[in-house]
């Protein structure tokens, strides 16, 4: 038996502008360039330029109504109901949008050094080998096989297959490692190597002239005792040496641990092509006085189109039963309605990427004055949510992706959040500063008898940081610090 019934519910739904928003917030400085250009490029009713270059008036209308949805945009194209032009003819202030940037603060592109390719490098050096066309397909093959590490990691069974089925080359095991043998003399040393230790050896062969000490003992540490050497059981590699003197294992131990383990990842000189950083936020420390700046280069000033503008105009003085004519002025509509949504968009995105980043200097104040890492008080998006009245997702939106540039480096926003640790006097301090203080701890500790994690939290309590053994193996691996045993030295 069916029934009819009434029932309650409420329901949170996003508008478009509200996505619209949520998306361009996420949107870091350097992508919101091509995030502009693609809008201009599907909306007519958009243009870039300031408002002076369109001839816009300066003042907008207090009492204008908001922009309609596209949804009843269409049902009013298809009724009786006339376009009310007022909205489209008022005096609006839609240009100059970077308001939220003063303008004269100089903002900088730092530039980083990105290596080329280095599969093209090392084909390259293949063609001054003069090998015949079927060496040089094996070679191709095994190049293309190396990792961006350096390492090739595919067995060499698995390569003569590939060669076999896909290049239609008949070859063996033994004449793909010569030819592997020409591309490991390649620059950079150690590249095209199995494992760590085939690349350490290699490196050392182009060292050895057959009478530097250090690298014949190093070569034998690698080739002979390379298991005692990664767990640095030191005594251990001077027994089955069966060398007299420490200090020549000492020396060779430095001269290995300066050798690359990722050869695949060095730079080659003469290379190089600059990529940039940009920052979203700029601060400067002016005597004191934090000054806080956006970093709005990428986005061009925005306005809205005057040609259609005057398509209204034409229309208020036209026959407004024509058909045809009431149809074209719907669609200009929706383009208009659309252009000042994405507009008012990119004015809240600043107003609120603004006062997310105020919020956060103003909570590490101290920080900001010196870039002391142990004033960094613990912060978590709830605490800045609260300080600008928006929810928390709209703060991790917010830091996500965002960086700031100060007087000592450019930061993520991520890193000014951290948690908190109770101290003996009841205070909370922030979990970097106890990583920092973990890190001198270390860097100053006898290298012959590193501190334990247990030993480090005994030191930290005494002084009166309340941590755990287990949280102090936490933060010495987010540092990259390895364990006491590896950080042995003679």
């Amino acid at each position: 038996m069916q029934r009819l019934g009434l029932s309650q519910n409420l329901q949170q739904k996003l508008s478009p502008q509200q996505i619209q928003f949520i998306k361009l917030l996420q949107v870091p400085t350097a992508e919101l360039e091509s995030r502009i250009e693609e809008e201009l490029e599907i909306n007519p009713a958009l243009e870039e330029g300031s408002e002076e270059e369109g001839d816009q008036p300066e003042s907008q209308d207090e009492n204008a109504s908001e922009p309609e949805s596209a949804d009843s945009t269409d049902n009013e194209g298809e009724g009786d109901a006339e376009v009310d032009i007022k909205d489209y003819l008022q005096d609006d202030d839609y240009g100059g949008y970077k308001s939220q940037s003063d303008g004269e603060e100089e903002e900088k592109d730092l530039p980083f050094a990105v290596a080329s390719s280095l599969h093209e490098n090392l084909n390259t050096q293949l063609g001054f080998l003069g090998l015949d066309e079927r060496r040089l397909a094996i070679g191709k093959q095994l190049i293309g096989s190396i990792e961006n590490d350096g390492y090739i990691r595919r067995e060499m069974e698995s390569i003569v297959n590939d060669l076999a089925f896909s290049q239609n080359i008949e070859t063996n095991l033994e004449e793909v490692q010569e030819v592997l043998k020409l591309i490991q003399g390649f620059d950079p040393p150690g590249i095209a190597a199995r494992n760590l230790q085939e690349c350490l050896l290699l490196q050392l062969e182009r060292m050895d002239d057959g009478q530097d000490v250090d690298v014949i003992v190093a070569k034998r540490i690698i080739s002979e005792c390379y298991d005692e050497f990664t767990k640095k059981h030191y005594g251990k590699i001077q027994k089955k040496l069966d060398l007299d003197d420490e200090d020549y294992i000492r020396d060779a131990i430095e001269l290995i641990v300066k050798l690359n383990p990722k050869p695949g990842g060095e730079v080659i000189s003469g290379m190089i092509k600059n990529q940039f950083l940009i920052p979203d936020f700029i601060l400067h420390n002016n005597n004191g006085k934090l000054e806080l700046s956006l970093n709005s280069r990428n986005a061009p000033e925005l306005r809205i189109s005057r040609s259609y503008t005057d398509m209204f105009k034409a229309y208020d003085k036209s026959d407004k039963k024509d058909k045809k004519l009431k149809e074209a002025v719907t669609f200009v509509k929706q383009k208009l309605d659309s252009a000042k949504w994405f507009i008012d968009a990119i004015k809240q995105r600043q107003q609120t990427l603004m006062r997310t980043m105020q919020a956060i200097i103003d909570f590490q104040y101290d920080y900001f004055l010196e870039g002391d890492e142990t004033k960094l008080r613990p912060m978590i998006l709830k605490d800045i949510a609260e300080r600008i009245l928006m929810d928390i997702s709209t703060v991790s939106r917010v830091a996500s992706s965002k960086s700031i540039q100060t007087d000592f480096g450019i930061f993520p926003l991520k890193y000014f959040f951290s948690e908190g640790i109770s101290t003996d006097s009841g205070e909370e301090v922030s979990s970097r500063e106890v990583k920092q203080i973990i890190k001198e701890l270390i860097d100053g500790e006898e290298k012959n008898k590193p501190f334990s994690d247990e030993k480090i939290e005994e030191i930290l309590n005494q002084k009166g940081y309340n941590i755990a053994r287990r949280t102090v193996a936490k933060y010495r691996e987010q540092l990259n610090i390895p364990v006491a045993r590896l950080r042995k030295e003679l």
